[in-house]
């Protein structure tokens, strides 16, 4: 039988929560969908939008990001204050992070099914209605997606994304509009808790810090607040301003 983690042992756990799209991307079940510089690291452009820098960040390691980042734009899960001044915020949302107990076993629904490639497109017509949050045509590669049908159409999904060590996120909840009300976005989180708890991993999430509705429905669920975390987009700075090649 497993010995409970002692205070300290649970801090350090917890601690790699406070930069997890870092965390996640250089853990190895993700190294083949990341790309990256130095100590700078982030997602395939179809895969994720996501970029992640190590907690101290230094002149280089933003210089490297720069030349990971090119003329597009990259998602930043940290600390606002760390960008350099010469980088600009596309926007900003604040998101709070929610972990569920260790405690936590899930309840598998049999009307959840596991979805694949061939359900991708679908997946893609789902997210675009109801935005809960970044999916590409690749996604679906970061983890377990779940979903349930109605007379054989997705009618809502789930599914993990980032993959810090001992914890998974559950990200992608979403149901279509003429499904809602039907209790399926719990069921597929519950189912989901299940799997990821069976694996002796712990489920994490985030959502917006406004979305109230969503935080006390996770709370009911056995979530609780964590922290918040800010989300940044970011854009480089331009070739000429103060960055080293």
């Amino acid at each position: 039988m497993d010995r409970p983690h002692s205070a300290r042992q649970q801090a350090d756990i917890e601690h790699i929560l406070d930069n997890p799209v870092y965390a996640s991307l250089s853990s190895p079940q993700h190294a083949p969908l990341t790309r990256g510089r130095g100590r700078v690291r982030r997602y395939l452009d179809d895969v994720s939008p996501f970029m992640g820098l190590p907690d101290d960040p230094t002149e280089q390691d933003w210089a490297d990001a720069a030349h990971v980042v090119g003329t597009g734009t990259a998602a930043f899960l940290h600390h606002v204050g760390l960008v350099p001044p010469t980088w600009s915020i596309v926007s900003r949302f604040d998101l709070v992070q929610m972990t569920a107990p260790g405690s936590a076993e899930g309840a598998p629904d049999p009307r959840v099914v596991r979805l694949d490639t061939a359900d991708v497109p679908e997946m893609l017509d789902l997210t675009r209605r109801t935005a809960p949050g970044p999916f590409l045509a690749r996604t679906i590669e970061m983890g377990t997606y779940l979903g349930i049908r109605h007379d054989g159409v997705l009618a809502a999904m789930a599914g993990e994304r980032m993959r810090p060590s001992g914890w998974v996120e559950i990200s992608a909840v979403c149901t279509a509009p003429e499904h809602r009300g039907k209790g399926l976005g719990t069921s597929l989180i519950r189912t989901l808790i299940a799997h990821v708890t069976a694996r002796g991993d712990r489920a994490f999430l985030h959502v917006m810090a406004t979305n109230t509705n969503a935080i006390q429905l996770y709370k009911n669920l056995g979530f609780t607040v964590r922290r918040e975390l800010p989300l940044a987009v970011l854009r480089r700075p331009d070739p000429g301003a103060s960055e080293r090649p």
